[in-house]
């Protein structure tokens, strides 16, 4: 290890499959957790404010401990015996919104920061994935912007494209909440070949309406294969994403729900919220999960100038 004693990361909240691009495509949206890592001392301690306080684990088994423990054992290095994480959290949990991915994003870096490590993004896919069980969210969370992912006999991997300027992300959050487990329950084994097909057209025309011809969105994001057969366990998402769409808004479930994204373009109007949803216009994130400072032991963050 080095004699880094803090590192702190902000990691972006996601939108998974859009539409039909199940297990592939994604989405990094200007919604930012932030985490502070600093070892010193014995034992864990987590402190979380914001979205999910209350709620997560405040010891060694919180996603963003495990995860770091992970790291440290796949690089062959020593877990700190000591170790303190601040959370300020502001992506809504069980929403569909990557609130996971970029908990085990966080890890990574953090890890990687205390490691001393440099920046290996196509190992770090892999190992966020593998920890996650699906590369759609953890690639937008660590590369920005729009991802295409795969996964292969070497593990996961994943590549970047750039959204069309006119892309408006707008998402639509309600106050019940999901889980992926469960909405993955809801899907087959098996799906018709012409539900396939259907689907790899729409994924293959998503790609360039999102980066080149937005007008084409609509369309793009029909889907077959994991959004009918989820219906029944969200008619309020199903619901709200058939009357977007019947109004021209390109929406579709927000990784397993239940959020809405809307994929709406300059100048195109959404709708008001329903009640118990609330509206929230929101950016593409250009940055993925990145480390913002790093503190060396016996440096005083005043006299170097950092935040303290």
């Amino acid at each position: 290890m080095t004699d880094v004693e803090s590192v702190t990361v902000a990691v972006p909240a996601t939108s998974a499959n859009l539409g039909p691009g199940f297990d592939s495509l994604g989405l990094a949206l200007g919604l930012e957790d932030e985490v502070t890592a600093t070892v010193g001392g014995s034992g864990i301690r987590v402190d979380v404010t914001g979205e999910g306080a209350g709620d997560v684990a405040t010891d060694g088994s919180h996603l963003i401990v495990a995860t770091m423990t992970r790291a440290f054992t796949e690089w062959g290095l020593p877990v700190p015996v000591g170790l303190s994480l601040v959370c300020r959290n502001r992506i809504p949990h069980a929403r569909g919104l990557g609130s996971s991915s970029a908990a085990i994003v966080a890890g990574i870096l953090l890890a990687r920061g205390l490691a001393g490590r440099p920046a290996d993004v196509a190992a770090e896919v892999r190992l966020a994935s593998a920890i996650e069980g699906h590369p759609d969210n953890v690639a937008p969370c660590l590369l920005g912007g729009a991802t295409i992912a795969w996964t292969s006999a070497d593990g996961a991997s994943a590549v970047r494209i750039a959204p069309h300027p006119d892309v408006r992300p707008v998402v639509y959050i309600p106050t019940t909440r999901g889980l992926t487990a469960h909405a993955r329950a809801a899907l087959p084994a098996e799906v018709p070949h012409a539900d396939a097909a259907f689907n790899a057209a729409r994924a293959a025309l998503l790609v360039h309406a999102l980066t080149a011809e937005p007008e084409l969105l609509l369309e793009a994001t029909d889907d077959r294969l994991h959004q009918p057969y989820r219906a029944a366990s969200m008619p309020e998402t199903a619901a709200l994403v058939a009357e977007l769409r019947r109004n021209g808004v390109a929406a579709c479930v927000s990784g397993a729900g239940p959020t809405v994204l809307a994929l709406t373009v300059a100048g195109q109007a959404s709708r008001p919220a329903p009640d118990g949803w609330r509206e929230e216009p929101i950016v593409v994130a250009a940055d993925g999960g990145r480390i913002l400072t790093v503190r060396h032991a016996g440096v005083d963050p005043v006299a170097a100038g950092l935040p303290s």
